[in-house]
C-alpha cells in the first residue's frame, strides 16, 4: 500500500519551489526589458498555483508503510520538475513543440547539458537564466536526496534508496537531516557565489558568470554561448572552471568539513584520495599526449588536457575545443572516463568514484581469498568494514549499468548511427555528461534526432540521474505486490 497523500504533499512543495525559481527568472528578464518576462511570470503563476492546489494537509499520525513512497517520490520529482519546466520554453516561443521543450528541460534538471537549441546568443536572458537554473536546481536537489531521507512531517521520514548502491561512508554533518540539508545548501550557494565573483574578475559579465557558475556547481554544462567555453576561453577562465569543476565533483560533506577547519577528515578520506589520484593520472596522460602529438605549447596542453579530463570525470560536459580531433588515444581515454563520475555526495553522475574504489578493493581481496580460501578478508573503507551484501549490491549496479549501456547503444544504432556515436551517446546520456563522440561531439546539438529518439534519450538521462535501480524498480512486478 502506498500513501499517495504523502507523495502529493512532496510534489506540491516541489512545484511551489519551482514556481518561485521561475519568478526569479522572470525578474531577470524584466531587468533586461524583454518580452519573455511576461511568459516567465505566467509560467511561474501556473506552476505555483498548481503546487498550492495539490498541497495536501497531513495528520500527525499519518503513516507510510514501506519505502515505496520514496521510490515514487524520487522518480516523480524529476518528472514533475521537467514537465513544468517546459512551460517557459513553450509560452515564450523559444521552443515550438513539447518534445523538444521536454528534452531541453529534462536535460537541464538531470544536469546532462545536451540541447536542441541553436544560436543561444539570440535567446532572451530570462530564458537562458531559467535554462541554467534548471541545472542548479537539479544538482542541489540530487545532493539533498543523497542524504537518503525526505522529512515530510515531524513524525514522517521517507527513506529513500538512491544511495543504497554507492557504498557511501562519509561522516555526517549533523544528526538531524534538516540541519544537514541547510549546511549542504549553504556550501553549495557559497561556492556558486565565489565562482561567479571570480569569473567576473576574469572578464565575464555578471549574467554569464552567474549562469556558468550554476552549470559548474551542478556539473551540468549548459552555456550561454553556442561555442561553449571557447567563447570566453582565456587561460584564467579555463583554469578557474577546472578548479571549480573539481570542487563540484567532490563530496559536499568533505567541502563543508574543509570550510570548518576539519582538514584531517578530508585528507584521510579514501574516496577523496582516489578521486585526486584519478584526476591527476589522466591529466598527466592527456598533457603528455597533447604535448607530443599536437602543436600546443606546454602551458596550453596542460590547460586543455586538465580542463577536458576534469569536465568528463565530474560529468560536467563543458568543452573549449573539439577533443574528437585530438586523436584516437584522447577520444578513447575520455570515453573510458565517462564511466568514472565524481564523488558520492556530489551532483555528478555516472558510476561514481566510491563504487570504483570499492570494486577495486574487492577485486584485490578476491586474489587474497584465492590464495587463502578460509581467511576472512573484508573490504574496508576509511578503516570501516563494508558489509559484503553492500559490495554485492555494487556489483549488481555496475553489471546492470554496462548492460544498459550496451542495450542503449544497440537501440541508438537502430536509428542509423555508427558504433562510435551509439556507444558514446549511450555513455554520455546515461552518465549525464552531455557532449559525446561521433555525430554528437562538442558543438553539436540534438535538433535533428527523431521524435522517438528524443524521448528515448530523455529516459536515458532520467535513469542515469536517479541511479538506475531507483527508477527501474518501479517497473518490476514485485513493486506492486503488498
Amino acid at each position: 500500500m502506498v500513501n499517495f497523500r504523502v507523495v502529493a504533499r512532496v510534489f506540491s512543495i516541489v512545484l511551489i519551489i519551482e514556481g518561485l525559481f521561475m519568478l526569479l527568472s522572470a525578474g531577470v528578464s524584466y531587468l533586461y526589458k524583454e518580452h519573455a518576462a511576461s511568459s516567465l511570470l505566467l509560467s511561474a503563476i501556473i506552476t505555483f498555483v498548481t503546487g498550492v492546489i495539490v498541497f495536501t494537509p497531513l495528520r500527525n499520525e499519518e503513516k507510510v508503510y514501506g519505502n515505496k513512497e520514496g521510490y515514487i517520490i524520487v522518480t516523480g520529482i524529476w518528472l514533475i520538475l521537467s514537465l513544468f519546466g517546459t512551460i517557459p520554453f513553450l509560452i515564450s516561443g523559444t521552443i515550438k513543440n513539447f518534445t523538444d521543450a521536454f528534452f531541453e528541460s529534462i536535460s537541464g534538471f538531470t544536469t546532462t547539458g545536451v540541447t536542441v537549441l541553436t544560436n543561444l546568443e539570440s535567446l532572451p536572458h530570462g530564458i537562458l537564466f531559467w535554462r541554467s537554473l534548471t541545472q542548479w536546481i537539479g544538482g542541489i536537489g540530487f545532493i539533498l536526496i543523497s542524504l537518503s531521507v525526505i522529512p515530510v512531517l515531524k513524525t514522517i521520514n521517507i527513506q529513500l534508496a538512491i544511495t543504497d548502491f554507492t557504498g557511501q561512508a562519509t561522516d555526517k554533518l549533523h544528526p538531524k537531516i534538516k540541519e544537514a540539508s541547510k549546511r549542504l545548501v549553504a556550501v553549495f550557494v557559497i561556492l556558486t557565489l565565489v565562482e561567479s565573483i571570480l569569473l567576473m574578475l576574469g572578464g565575464m559579465n555578471m549574467f554569464d558568470a552567474v549562469c556558468h557558475s550554476f552549470s559548474t556547481m551542478s556539473t551540468g554544462g549548459y552555456s550561454t554561448r553556442s561555442n561553449g567555453i571557447a567563447a570566453f576561453g582565456s587561460p584564467y577562465i579555463l583554469t578557474l572552471l577546472t578548479v571549480f569543476m573539481f570542487f563540484a565533483g567532490t563530496n559536499m560533506t568533505l567541502v563543508y568539513l574543509a570550510f570548518t577547519g576539519n582538514v584531517k577528515k578530508v585528507v584521510r578520506n579514501n574516496e577523496f584520495f582516489f578521486y585526486i589520484i584519478t584526476c591527476l593520472s589522466f591529466i598527466l596522460l592527456a598533457f603528455l599526449w597533447l604535448l607530443l602529438k599536437s602543436d600546443f605549447p606546454a602551458s596550453k596542453a596542460l590547460r586543455e588536457g586538465a580542463f577536458h579530463v576534469v569536465s568528463v570525470i565530474t560529468t560536467t560536459g563543458f568543452y573549449n575545443s573539439d577533443y574528437t580531433l585530438w586523436g584516437g588515444f584522447i577520444v578513447l581515454m575520455l570515453f573510458i572516463l565517462m564511466f568514472t563520475g565524481g564523488s558520492s555526495g556530489s551532483a555528478s553522475s555516472s558510476l561514481k568514484i566510491i563504487r570504483l574504489l570499492l570494486i577495486t578493493k574487492n577485486a584485490r581481496n578476491e586474489f587474497r581469498r584465492m590464495i587463502h580460501p578460509n581467511a576472512y578478508v573484508p573490504v574496508r573503507l576509511d578503516h570501516k568494514v563494508i558489509p559484503q551484501n553492500l559490495v554485492n549490491n555494487l556489483l549488481v549496479f555496475i553489471t546492470l549499468y554496462f548492460i544498459l549501456i550496451c542495450l542503449s547503444a544497440l537501440a541508438i544504432s537502430f536509428m542509423d548511427y555508427d558504433i562510435i556515436t551509439s556507444f558514446g551517446t549511450s555513455a554520455a546520456l546515461l552518465g549525464n555528461i552531455g557532449p559525446s563522440m561521433g555525430e554528437f561531439g562538442p558543438y553539436t546539438t540534438y535538433t535533428a534526432v527523431p521524435v522517438a529518439g528524443k524521448w528515448f534519450f530523455s529516459i536515458l538521462m532520467l535513469v542515469g540521474r536517479l541511479e538506475l535501480l531507483s527508477v527501474l524498480v518501479i517497473f518490476t512486478g514485485a513493486f506492486y505486490k503488498r
